[in-house]
């Protein structure tokens, strides 16, 4: 199985510097030297978006890792449970939040980013407070029905974390509403540094625990947005337009945000649903087995993450001065270039399952380390899916995702939820398989058939070569 990251494919800062970088040329008339220099600043804050981004990938990598050497099964497995739940807010939080935050402050409340930003620590009051009340309930009904495999503490870890990992995420993003990736890099070091120490600490003490792992994650996030927060006034200017009204910005982030959410819900099922599937199922043990699995996707998926980011504004362009023509050329070549990738990530790491999973895990798990070739071909099916998935969002057809996903999560719930309970991991692995290639040959079909049908996004071009 294959995440797409918190985030899916497009985290909106980083797209914001990316896109900056691939859209950086040279005006008429304008000066070699002030061209190179224009250039070199966009490099540096695409070099940093991708910095901060991955210093937050790095650390829950590292942080599954540590976890998964240091915890029982069943309590690895209660971890990433409340992990798969606490992705299913952060979505929620995405599309109503995050998502349109990016949108709106480069746009309508570019000139008011302050009082913008004011708004949107109301609106994560609100959201933030649902999501506490939800996960707590889910704890305190574990814990009254007797559930003793860290389940309760580790929802209730994830009640207390959720609300202060999302503040962290609000404030790194606030930076780049003025393209400032460098101070929310800074503050990604200093998340990595406080999460980690803190878990050698509690490892040393014999303090950790799925409880104790998230409420670290807690502290180190809420430090660090504050200390972001005491910073934001030397990136954001004085508004020089009356802030919005939190009435107006959340009926702006609702109206765009509802679609967003569709696409969220169907992106967590076929990725996120087997945690609590297998631990129903199966137990708790299995769960931890299942992350440790998939833990090994994720410097492959990091990756693709960014590649992807990079790409999306240069296939805009392509797709905008040369037509839905060049889509066929196109797509091929990004597809071509992921799975290759993939299939070379996978071909050195194959051979060495069983030694790798005895120096990450400290000789646990390596009982499912035969399913690694399995998950390599999910894994590879959803890069493939990449090619298609960027063109469509070039060509401004995000819906055509959402159908696609529709039908992987369809599968899912169809193949996924019977082989689950019949199989286990077996059950899982083959279900994944299947929901991808799924993905990928819809995208595909849906890609073929805009070719045909949509016009030159730039009728001017027409007749260029």
């Amino acid at each position: 199985m294959s995440s797409p990251n918190t985030e899916e494919l497009l985290d909106p800062e980083m797209c914001t510097a990316a896109a900056g970088v691939a859209e950086s040329t040279a005006e008429p008339g304008e000066p070699r030297s002030h061209f190179r220099d224009k250039l070199m600043r966009w490099v540096t804050k695409g070099g940093l978006a991708i910095l901060d981004q991955g210093l937050i990938s790095g650390s829950n990598f590292l942080i599954g890792i540590l976890l998964a050497r240091w915890l029982m099964p069943d309590q690895y497995g209660a971890f990433a449970l409340a992990f798969s739940v606490f992705l299913l807010l952060s979505y929620v939080y995405q599309s109503f939040l995050a998502e349109p935050q990016a949108v709106f402050s480069g746009s309508a409340y570019r000139k008011s980013l302050r009082g913008y930003l004011k708004t949107l620590l109301g609106i994560h009051l609100i959201l933030t407070c649902f999501g506490v009340v939800l996960l707590g309930g889910a704890a305190a009904i574990a814990l009254a029905i007797g559930k003793g495999n860290g389940l309760p503490g580790a929802l209730a870890g994830v009640a207390i974390a959720s609300p202060c990992i999302l503040f962290f995420w609000l404030m790194r993003r606030a930076f780049y509403m003025n393209l400032a990736p460098g101070r929310a890099a800074v503050g990604a070091f200093i998340y990595f540094v406080l999460v980690t120490g803190g878990l050698f600490v509690a490892y040393k003490r014999s303090l950790i625990s799925p409880f104790s792992a998230y409420l670290l994650m807690a502290l180190g996030a809420l430090a660090t947005g504050f200390f972001l927060l005491s910073q934001i006034k030397k990136v954001l200017p004085p508004d020089t337009a009356h802030p919005p009204k939190a009435r107006e910005a959340w009926r702006k982030h609702w109206e765009y945000g509802r679609w967003a959410l569709a696409v969220s819900v169907v992106t967590w099922i076929p990725y996120y649903m087997y945690y609590p599937l297998v631990s129903m199922f199966s137990g708790m043990a299995q769960a931890g087995q299942l992350r440790a699995l998939m833990n090994l996707a994720l410097p492959m998926e990091q990756s693709y993450t960014a590649l992807s980011i990079l790409f999306l504004p240069y296939a805009a362009r392509i797709c905008r001065e040369k037509g839905l023509s060049s889509a066929g050329p196109l797509v091929r070549r990004i597809t071509l270039l992921f799975v290759v990738g993939s299939i070379g990530y996978w071909a050195i790491l194959i051979p060495l399952k069983v030694p790798v999973f005895r120096l990450l895990y400290a000789g646990k798990y390596v009982e499912v380390a035969h399913f690694i070739p399995y998950v390599a071909l999910g894994t590879t099916l959803w890069s493939a899916a990449f090619g298609p998935a960027i063109l469509l969002r070039a060509i401004e057809s995000p819906d055509s995702i959402f159908y696609a996903r529709l039908v992987a999560s369809a599968l899912s719930l169809l193949i996924g939820v019977p082989a689950t309970r019949s199989f286990g991991l077996w059950g899982v692995v083959w279900s994944v398989v299947i929901a991808n290639l799924a993905a990928f040959l819809i995208s595909m079909y849906i890609l073929q058939r805009k070719t045909k049908s949509v016009p030159l996004l730039n009728p001017a071009l027409q007749g260029e070569g």
